[in-house]
């Protein structure tokens, strides 16, 4: 009987830990296949686009002509579209998520406004540029410039940025908040003193991860007609843009035409990559400073 008992429990660790190797080697071709397609990616782009990456073409002007184009206007309306995205974002993101978390009664109401936020972060991009359009370029009759831009791609990772907030201010030990109470202080002041700095690496990582989407995001800019004409360098928020995803996807679209615009598509997509790593580096490197002070 014992040497039955044995005998089966041999077989069921035999059998756990085949599946274990299994499932280790499963993921392992998960892991290699993602970055087997990433490497072939990147080497693509860089081995098209590096030999174009000049002075000329980072700080010139759009061109009709390939060997004369640059590229600063869109790097500019690049950042006037962030001008715009990251204090709107910031201010509506972290407010409304203080709101749900630490002021909204709990209820029906609270978790029906709680889920469509939720579902909102999967709405597609293009029903965003929809929106964009319908409400900032033809009501409000701001046209293509980059307020209307801004707003529209600050609508979109909006609902990001709240529940990226609302699990930061979750996250925080109700002991500290219950200790700021026990001392006299009011909600805002507790808010303000303790909840907000242990929160804040976690808000932070979480808008700044949401502002790289923002720059790398092209479906709600056409459909609100966004350019990639030859225009003056934009000056504010007023002025008619470009930005960088809009230069590759026209370069793009008109290499059937030109073979050399496959080349600027390639560079532009090495700028717009080292942009969106430093705003992740940037991100990382905020979150580990704020960690280890909390």
């Amino acid at each position: 009987m014992e040497q039955a008992n044995s005998g089966g429990v041999t077989w069921r660790m035999n059998a756990r830990l085949l599946l274990n190797n299994v499932a280790k080697f499963i993921f392992l071709l998960s892991t290699l296949f993602g970055l087997v397609i990433l490497s072939v990616l990147i080497y693509r782009v860089v081995s098209q686009g590096i030999g174009w990456i000049n002075m000329d073409f980072l700080t010139g002007k759009l061109s009709t002509q390939p060997e004369r184009a640059g590229i600063m206007g869109a790097i500019l309306g690049t950042a006037w579209l962030m001008f715009v995205v990251v204090p709107v974002t910031l201010f509506l993101g972290v407010g409304t998520a203080l709101y749900l978390e630490l002021y909204a009664k709990k209820g029906r109401l609270q978790a029906l406004i709680q889920t469509n936020i939720a579902n909102l972060a999967g709405v597609p991009s293009i029903v965003y540029g929809i929106l964009g359009m319908t409400v900032f370029v033809r009501a409000l009759h701001f046209g293509n410039i980059v307020l209307a831009g801004g707003l529209t791609m600050a609508l979109l990772i909006l609902p990001i940025v709240i529940v990226a907030s609302q699990e930061a201010i979750r996250a925080v030990p109700n002991h500290l908040s219950e200790a700021s109470y026990g001392m006299g202080a009011t909600k805002w002041q507790t808010i303000k003193t303790t909840i907000l700095p242990v929160a804040l690496p976690g808000i932070l990582t979480g808008a700044i991860l949401s502002l790289s989407r923002a720059i790398g995001e092209t479906a709600p800019l056409v459909v609100i007609g966004i350019p990639a004409l030859l225009l003056p360098f934009p000056g504010g928020i007023f002025d008619k843009f470009t930005v960088l995803p809009m230069q590759i996807y026209y370069w793009t679209l008109d290499s059937s035409l030109v073979a050399e615009y496959a080349n600027l598509a390639a560079a532009t997509i090495i700028v717009l990559l080292v942009a969106l790593l430093i705003l992740n580096s940037t991100a990382i490197v905020i979150r580990n400073k704020f960690q280890k002070r909390f």
